[in-house]
């Protein structure tokens, strides 16, 4: 209970203990505040191990207070009641808000399942980490370090048996991955619509140069403003090597939209003779800059958050959309930690059957790096969509390693038992029963996919 008001009336304060009156909004306080526990508790999620009990039973008692603020944001809906003389009349009650009744749920159920897939690991004996302070003199070892990407040197190193993960593990970890990244998927979802529903501060907007093409840049406009547009073409002409690229031109993206939005809601109902660039054309220039947004969003997930992220956060007002922000934000960071933990391991066990092989061609690598390249057609992620899915995911599926193990078992042996039936028909009709009226197996994965399990795309972080 101390503790709890010691943390309230911090965010009272908007973090100025002092009592000056210097401190943040009661928004921002929150954001911080989720912010701050999520990186204490999840900061160091290194490893594929189960939360410690400590700090699982930490993160639900913070987590909980700070969602209570939600509990108190109501609005006023009408409804039916009863009087005692059988009279009925409408009155308005309260509830609440609409868009924490519908997300706040999501978000714990996405919460729930995060912690639940780290618990999955546990007993787990197949991999297992080194510290990179130890003296390896195994050359194994030290060609599988220097491996490595220099992004990752704190992280301890995976270790895996010579010959890698046996089949029906690599598969389990597989399959983790998809859960994981559905629950990604939903996170972000539900990010990107809170982000999209904070108005634009005006600060961002008087920052802004006076036209579009000032903002993108004379090469850049000039790649979208062609009579044919290709997304592909657009980016195979863009040098994205590094972070910092991606990130200008994320901002340099955003800035052109907003400033063409009120440029055309300016002009509504107003002539537009004499504008250098027509109405028609400037949305059509604006429907292009968010097809690369949406794009660059899912090719390079893990970039810092742009200007216009930040500048949304940092003068939002809305308590309710701040909490919703702040904690999908952490589940999003959460969820890209676990699918980075396990391309870790599916990497270290590509390069032992590699080592083991010898042969390069016969490696299928499953990792995902921030330079990989979604294929098919992308749409823009829906909140309901991904949790619809997710939630099949779940029902469908089975998530630990023993149910994995022992669901295709029963599997196998079912096939088997189908097979013996069905020659057995074939011996009584006296005709020889040959392979191609066998039922054919089917892999797990492959049952996956016929559920409605789809690939992922990349990796958000």
């Amino acid at each position: 209970m101390q503790l709890m008001k010691e943390r309230f009336a911090k965010l009272l304060l908007g973090e100025d203990m002092s009592g000056g009156g210097k401190g943040v909004s009661s928004a921002l306080a929150l954001s911080n505040a989720i912010t701050n526990l999520a990186a204490s508790v999840f900061g160091e999620q290194w490893r594929l191990e189960p939360m410690s009990v400590e700090r699982k039973t930490r993160w639900r008692r913070e987590i909980d207070w700070l969602l209570s603020v939600t509990d108190h944001i109501v609005e006023f809906v009408p409804s039916q009641q009863t009087s005692k003389d059988g009279t009925n009349m409408e009155i308005m009650v309260t509830q609440q808000r609409k868009d924490l009744h519908m997300n706040i749920p999501a978000l714990r159920k996405l919460d729930a399942m995060l912690i639940g897939y780290l618990d999955n690991f546990k007993g787990q004996n197949e991999f297992w980490y080194a510290s990179r302070d130890n003296n390896d003199n195994d050359e194994e070892g030290q060609n599988r370090k220097n491996q490595r990407k220099d992004d990752k040197w704190w992280l301890p190193v995976v270790k895996v048996p010579e010959k890698g993960l046996s089949e029906i593990t690599r598969k389990w970890l597989k399959h983790q991955k998809e859960l994981v990244n559905q629950v990604l998927k939903a996170a972000m979802a539900i990010n990107a619509q809170i982000l999209t529903e904070m108005s634009v501060p005006d600060t961002y907007i008087e920052s802004l140069p006076k036209n579009g093409r000032s903002s993108l840049g004379d090469a850049i406009y000039k790649s979208i403003t062609v009579d044919v547009f290709n997304p592909e073409q657009f980016f195979s002409s863009i040098d994205l090597t590094s972070e910092h690229k991606v990130l200008d031109l994320k901002n340099r993206i955003e800035a052109s939209i907003v400033i063409w939005k009120r440029k055309m809601n300016n002009m509504d109902g107003k002539s537009s003779w004499g504008l250098t660039v027509s109405l028609e054309k400037r949305e059509q220039l604006e429907e292009r800059a968010e097809t690369i947004l949406h794009i660059l969003k899912q090719r390079f997930p893990g970039i810092p958050q742009s200007a216009l992220d930040i500048s949304k956060i940092q003068y939002n007002k809305d308590v309710g959309q701040a909490i919703l922000e702040g904690y999908s934000r952490v589940l999003e960071s959460l969820a890209f930690t676990l699918v980075s933990r396990i391309d870790d391991v599916l990497y270290a066990d590509s390069l032992a059957q590699k080592q083991a092989n010898g042969d390069c061609q016969r490696i299928s690598c499953s990792y995902s790096t921030k330079s990989e390249r979604v294929s098919g057609t992308l749409k823009k992620l829906d909140a309901r969509e991904e949790m619809e899915k997710l939630s099949a995911m779940e029902r469908t599926t089975s998530t630990t390693l023993l149910d994995f193990i022992g669901w295709n078992v029963d599997e196998e042996n079912s096939q088997e038992a189908d097979e013996e039936e069905e020659e057995l028909e074939d011996m009584k009709l006296k005709r020889k029963p040959s392979r191609a009226s066998f039922s054919k197996k089917v892999t797990y994965i492959e049952k996956l996919e016929s559920f409605g399990g789809i690939r992922s795309p990349i990796a958000r972080h």
